[in-house]
């Protein structure tokens, strides 16, 4: 078995097999939408996004309004992240963000 290079996140979208691969091939539109939303809004990090959503539940200020449901939103979020941190990947290097 193969190991994958511990530099995955150094070259955006690099190829991969496995289950990185198989991972970000099954994402739908709105896992994709959130991990854009991640790179592009929030500095690449999963938890200001998380405490907008919070915030925007409890009626606080935040910073982006998101169109899908929240709780499902946080629920994708809660599971990429996890994914990220058993494959020590950032799923922004394998999404296409544009």
């Amino acid at each position: 078995m193969t190991e994958a290079s511990e530099n995955v996140g150094e070259s955006s979208k690099q190829s991969l097999s496995g289950p990185v691969e198989d991972y970000v091939r099954m994402l739908s539109d709105e896992h994709k939408m959130l991990v854009i939303l991640k790179s592009q809004l929030y500095s690449g990090k999963w938890e200001p996004m998380l405490d907008d959503l919070a915030n925007r539940l409890e009626g606080k200020p935040y910073i982006f309004k998101l169109a899908a449901r929240i709780k499902d939103d946080v629920d994708r979020i809660n599971e990429m992240m996890d994914f990220e941190k058993a494959h020590h990947v950032d799923l922004a290097d394998h999404v296409d963000l544009t």
